[in-house]
């Protein structure tokens, strides 16, 4: 009987030695998708600890890490708005293990206010999701003789140079949201510009200016205790926490709307297994009743946008914003 040739044999034990590993290889991303993650993940919040923006990027990411299964390590890095920590985010190995909190500001109105921010929201990130909307109010001190936003835009018209309004400072999104405002009806209105909020909301309180369109998370507890009174939001519609302060679309100003906003992105670079994975845990977090009705407290809406769609998000409202930034004139060096 005659036998197949040795090299036949040997052929064959090659051919399946190269299917096992080509078989292997197909199920390597497979595993490593499946493990994901293996260890906490670390989320830079370009902010200091216990502001607005750190409070609401705890609350969801926290969530977010009960439907992820692994914990998350907040790590607050704050200085030149916001800036460092994002720096910091785009150098960080992209492993998957490092996600940078992000905001309106940070990502969008940062690259046009600041010469040399250090980072491109585009270039330097992998959008992962964004998280949520937060409305801004316009708002007087109780004994104003401004009983509505309609009332104060027409006494703008009437008076130009006569109205003083506050903001957190040169570029930020109090600022920016008036600027806008005032674009668009052609007002003048005389700026007002702090060292942050809290000093900001205290003067217009005490009466030393006359109005503030504020982000709701920061004006909300004013109007709550009853220091300031709302006139108006800045979204298309009503809110359903503020179902009684009409928008300032149905004030006078019909083209009106403005949000701040956050989310998260990850190093350009990260495993797309990892990004999806944080994805899903965000959705997640923000379809679960309780991190909604924690949102609403603080004025926040959830609007989770993935991938593609966030990335062209961001890429609009770095433009968006930047226009507001160059009419104001505002810049930092």
């Amino acid at each position: 009987m005659r036998h197949a040739p040795a090299p036949f044999r040997f052929d064959r034990r090659r051919l399946l030695a190269a299917s096992a590993a080509l078989l292997g290889t197909a199920a390597w991303p497979l595993a490593r998708a499946a493990g994901y993650p293996s260890k906490p993940v670390r989320v830079i919040v370009p902010f200091p600890a216990g502001g607005g923006g750190d409070t609401l990027a705890r609350l969801m990411l926290t969530s977010a890490a009960t439907h992820l299964g692994q914990s998350m390590v907040f790590e607050n890095v704050a200085g030149a708005g916001g800036n460092i920590g994002s720096v910091q985010g785009a150098r960080a190995e992209p492993d998957g293990y490092t996600m940078l909190y992000g905001t309106n500001g940070t990502l969008g109105i940062n690259q046009t206010l600041y010469a040399k921010p250090g980072f491109d929201p585009v270039k330097d990130f992998v959008p992962v999701s964004r998280l949520s909307e937060i409305p801004l109010v316009m708002v007087v001190r109780q004994e104003s003789s401004l009983a509505s936003a309609a009332d104060l835009i027409a006494f703008a018209r009437s008076n130009p140079g006569k109205l003083s309004f506050a903001s957190a400072g040169n570029g930020t999104t109090s600022h920016l949201a008036v600027e806008i405002l005032k674009a668009q009806l052609g007002l003048h209105m005389v700026h007002i510009p702090y060292r942050g909020g809290a000093p900001a909301m205290t003067d217009l309180i005490g009466g030393q200016v006359d109005f503030m369109i504020e982000i709701s998370a920061n004006a909300m507890p004013h109007v709550t205790s009853g220091r300031l009174r709302a006139l108006a939001v800045s979204t298309r519609q009503r809110l359903p926490s503020l179902p009684q302060v009409p928008a300032l679309a149905e004030s006078g100003a019909p083209s009106f709307h403005v949000t701040a906003w956050d989310g998260v992105l990850a190093p350009a670079g990260t495993p797309p297994e990892a990004i999806a994975a944080m994805s899903r845990a965000v959705r997640a977090a923000l379809s679960d009743p309780e991190t909604v009705a924690q949102l609403g407290k603080r004025g926040a809406v959830p609007s989770p946008l993935a991938g593609d769609e966030f990335g062209q998000f961001v890429r609009s409202e770095i433009q968006r914003w930047g226009q507001a930034v160059k009419a104001s004139g505002a810049k930092v060096d």
